[in-house]
This record gives C-alpha cells, structure tokens and sequence, in this order.
C-alpha cells in the first residue's frame, strides 16, 4: 500500500497519493541520518529509504494496535520517552492531522532532537476525514511552516505533493472507496475495474496539464532544529 508498483494501479485505490509521498520521501531521505526516530511509525513502511545507524519506531499505546505495529517503544501520547537531544533526526509521516495538542507535540520533537537535528514531516492538506475520530486539523504550506517557527525549526525545503489534476481522481478514489469498503468483494472488483481505470486517467491527464502551486494533497517538509523551546 505504502509503495506501490505499476501493479498497485489495479490493486491500491490510493495509488496516486502513495506514490506522490514515496516518491518525495526517497527523493530526501538522505538527509535523515544517524539516530532516527519514527514518531508514529505505524509498520514502518520507510524504513529501508533512510541509512539511519539506529532507527527507533514510536506509536501511543492502546490496547488493540499492538499486533498491528512495528513500534519499537510505545508511550502515553502526551510526553515522549526519550531524554533530552537524543536524535539526530526525526520522521512523523501523516500523523500531525491526528494530533490534538500539536504544540506539545512539536515542543517532544524539538526537545528529544539534538541542535541543527532533521524533521521530515507529512500531513494532508486536501483529504478526507480519516481514522475517525481521531482525525483534527488540516494544515497549509503556510500553517505548517509557521507552526514549525514557533517550535524551533526552519524550513529547509517545503514540498507539494500531488499538485497536478491526478489530485481530483485520487479524491474520487477515496470518495467511491468509502462506498464499497465494507463489501469485500465488491470492493475488490471496484478496485480492479473502476479505480484502476480513475487512476490510469488521472495519471494521464496529470502529465498533460500543468501543476498547481495552490491545490494538493500533502505537505512533505524537510526542517532543522534551529534552537530549544
């Protein structure tokens, strides 16, 4: 799901909008190095991009996600467990929209981040509601960088991801996609013969047409650790 083949046009409804983060998330992903922390590292699905020397996935504790994580540490989503500049770069891949308090999120961030440490955030910009109902903000190239200002970081590198017409298609996708998913079988032949199809035009028509510089699906930003907050 999270890297997806040309195979994955026929089998991944959400083709295009993992293909846009992968493709952005390997295009930086030389820039996180050393002590690396996954904050919300769900399976850990980039983990092979990066040639971090020690890569630890964090995940709050519930009582049903165990099985389905890869999470080296768990802790009680308020305070991480971790001391005092102890990475030398962080990752949080679409988990800030599920936030609640992100100023206490971010101030974790900067406070287990070593100076001049690497942040290599995603978050949606144009998505549907989502892991309901922890699903709370959205958030602009602009809000985010702000927010990021506020923490102690500078932007180093602000992407768009999926800023070309291939954007409406993936939202019809996940429209039609929340219509069928709790038929199985239905969904798997919606897949095959309806999204594949939405996909591939989507695609098509994203080559031909120009990009946008205003509508997208997600943010991907490369940050420093610029001073403690």
């Amino acid at each position: 799901m999270f890297e997806p083949s040309c195979i994955g046009i026929f089998i991944n409804p959400f083709f295009i909008a993992r293909r846009g983060l992968l493709t952005h998330i390997k295009q930086l992903s030389s820039r996180v190095t050393g002590k690396t922390l996954d904050v919300g590292c769900g399976t850990k699905p980039y983990k092979k991009y990066f040639a971090s020397t020690e890569y630890i996935g964090l995940e709050i504790e519930t009582k049903t996600n165990a099985s389905e994580k890869k999470a080296d540490v768990y802790y009680d989503g308020e305070t991480f467990p971790f001391d005092n500049k102890h990475f030398d770069s962080v990752l949080t891949n679409q988990v800030l929209e599920h936030v609640f308090n992100p100023v206490k999120f971010l101030s974790e961030i900067n406070r287990v981040l070593k100076m001049n440490g690497v942040l290599l955030l995603t978050v949606p910009f144009l998505w549907d509601e989502h892991e309901q109902p922890y699903d709370y903000a959205r958030y602009s190239s602009f809000g985010v960088s702000h927010l990021l200002s506020q923490h102690g970081f500078v932007v180093l590198e602000g992407r768009k991801s999926v800023n070309n017409v291939s954007m409406f298609a993936q939202l019809i996708n996940a429209y039609l996609y929340k219509l069928v998913q709790k038929n199985k079988l239905l969904k798997q032949v919606v897949t095959l013969f309806i999204f594949s199809f939405i996909t591939i035009l989507g695609v098509v028509l994203g080559v031909i047409f120009p990009k946008s510089s205003d509508l997208y699906l997600d943010n991907v930003i490369l940050a420093k650790k610029v001073k403690d907050v």
